[in-house]
């Protein structure tokens, strides 16, 4: 049954479970299939109200930081695979007591902090971030391999051996990217790091994997994993962590016009959400986000909107481009935002004042079901 629009308050997240949970057979048969561990990262895909689903087809999760790696012990009964660029002392005994894996961004870290993880009660598996100095990502903001990255170590500071202690690798160098990168950028990481893959337990190849979009080549990157780990028969894990793939295309931000305004050209449809509180990837990109029911303006076109944001930035629509309909459109009438779910839901901000979008499911058994509203005292508690 075609989710009913009708019955969602605006603005609204909305999930639906059953495009999650097809992402998740996916790539849970890339694991069955390759024998490589898949895991949620968090900064990608947090909607831990579905966790538990998650958690029944993939091998947990990543997190970036104290307050994600508590999030997955708590939502998802696992201990995290934890990154972050640097941590904080009065944070790290926190971290490894929630972690499993643990990845140091620099050698100057690993110095610092690597006693007390060898010293602390449980065993937690240390690794190195490192950086191949190659990637194929276009963007700089999203690319981890640029010029002057701050994330991760280059080859000239490790020498032939790996520091005491480190039983993992961990590069992160794609972003909405296939198999056939990955292969390209494996051959980079393997000329200069190949031998230092032959000490360790474990890789961790990042996100940036899309392997739940349209015509991506699944054959291929199990093909890939299975020779990988053929050339490195030490390697007890190899592990990927995409967040995008999980919430690919596994839902939508409903929101209402409120306003239209005339234009020598077009109209403006002003929202009841907005770009740069709601969906700021939008504007970091830049990139255009699907509308339903909605398409790129071409010659002929009567109906032609630019959409604008409820927040009073001059520039809450830039970069967006404008929108054809095929009718006029009307004053509550719903405008509904394809693909939403992954990144873009993570990113919100309370700037502003204004309403910040609801947060609800629509589930397999074709219901509604509304998690989370937000109100004044969300948006007074980040502030003092």
């Amino acid at each position: 049954m075609p989710i009913d629009f009708n019955k969602i308050p605006t603005p609204c997240f909305l999930l639906n479970e059953q495009s999650l949970e097809i992402n998740l057979q996916i790539l849970n048969l890339v694991q069955q299939n390759s024998n490589a561990k898949i895991i949620c990262a968090l900064k990608g895909f947090a909607f831990w109200h579905e966790f538990p689903l998650v958690g029944h087809y993939l091998s947990g999760a990543a997190a970036s930081s104290l307050h994600e790696a508590r999030l997955i012990a708590e939502e998802m009964s696992v201990e995290a695979h934890t990154y972050c660029p640097v941590y904080k002392d009065e944070e790290f005994e926190s971290i490894l007591a929630y972690s499993s894996h643990l990845t140091f961004n620099s050698l100057s870290q690993y110095a610092r902090f690597y006693d007390r993880a060898k010293s602390f009660g449980k065993k937690v598996s240390l690794g190195l971030r490192i950086n191949p100095e190659y990637s194929e990502v276009k963007t700089d903001l999203y690319n981890p391999s640029m010029e002057g990255s701050r994330l991760g170590i280059v080859r000239n500071k490790l020498g032939d051996k790996l520091p005491e202690g480190i039983e993992g690798l961990h590069f992160h160098a794609l972003c909405e990217n296939d198999s056939y990168t990955l292969e390209r950028t494996l051959v980079e990481i393997e000329k200069k790091f190949g031998d230092l893959i032959s000490q360790v337990k474990w890789i961790n190849m990042g996100g940036g994997h899309l392997i739940t979009k349209e015509g991506y080549d699944v054959e291929h990157l199990v093909k890939l994993l299975k020779t990988f780990r053929e050339r490195y028969p030490n390697l007890q894990e190899i592990i990927l962590e995409p967040g995008e793939a999980i919430g690919w295309q596994t839902g939508f931000l409903v929101t209402s016009v409120e306003d239209i305004l005339e234009s020598k050209d077009f109209h403006i449809a002003i929202l009841d959400a907005s770009f740069a509180c709601h969906m700021p990837d939008c504007l970091e990109m830049p990139y255009k986000p699907d509308i339903l029911h909605a398409r790129n303006p071409e010659k002929g076109d009567k109906f032609i909107y630019r959409l604008g944001g409820n927040s009073c930035l001059a520039g809450d629509f830039m970069g967006i481009g404008d929108y054809a309909f095929d009718e006029p459109l009307e004053i509550g009438e719903k405008i509904i935002f394809e693909d939403m779910i992954h990144y873009t839901m993570v990113k919100t901000t309370f700037f502003n004042g204004v309403q910040h979008p609801h947060i609800a499911v629509w589930t397999n058994a074709d219901e509604f079901i509304l998690l989370r509203s937000f109100g004044y005292e969300d948006y007074k508690g980040k502030l003092s």
